[in-house]
């Protein structure tokens, strides 16, 4: 049977400048962000979709806008390596649909690693998605929107 699986890295929407980091609120102009991206994944999500959180306030608002169940996971904080996301995801080997909602810049280190095979400082830009897929392990970057892209 052949493999396949998606991964969806979601950069958190616009956050407020205060400390302590972990804290950090989505401003209105985030949460806007957040909403209008949730809209176009949700059209996009299978049902069995698996989401999942860095513990960072400003991750885990933008994932409440889907309005799905998710997890938070410390292999995905502000801290995280690459290896760590993939770790996180299960990538490849888990199958399904798996949304990341993380921080930069290890966002971006994943997105250069799957499309080039090495860590390059990709810029993400925020509320952006960039959605991966792997068929028999050939990768494919599908799309990539931000919340301006995603009127909905």
């Amino acid at each position: 049977m052949a493999h396949h699986m998606d991964l969806i890295l979601w950069r958190h929407a616009e956050a407020e400048d205060s400390a302590p980091d972990a804290k950090r609120k989505l401003t209105a102009h985030g949460e806007k962000q957040a909403k209008r991206m949730a809209h176009w994944l949700k059209e996009r999500l299978p049902d069995d979709v698996r989401i999942l959180s860095s513990p960072a306030l400003r991750c885990i608002q933008t994932a409440q806008a889907l309005g799905l169940p998710f997890e938070e996971s410390s292999l995905l904080s502000t801290s995280a390596s690459p290896q760590d996301l993939l770790t996180a995801a299960g990538w490849p080997q888990s199958g399904g649909t798996v949304v990341i909602v993380g921080h930069q810049p290890t966002l971006g280190q994943v997105a250069a690693l799957l499309l080039t095979g090495e860590e390059s400082d990709w810029n993400i830009k925020k509320a952006s998605v960039w959605w991966f897929g792997i068929r028999d392990s050939e990768i494919t970057l599908y799309a990539v929107t931000g919340p301006n892209l995603a009127l909905a």
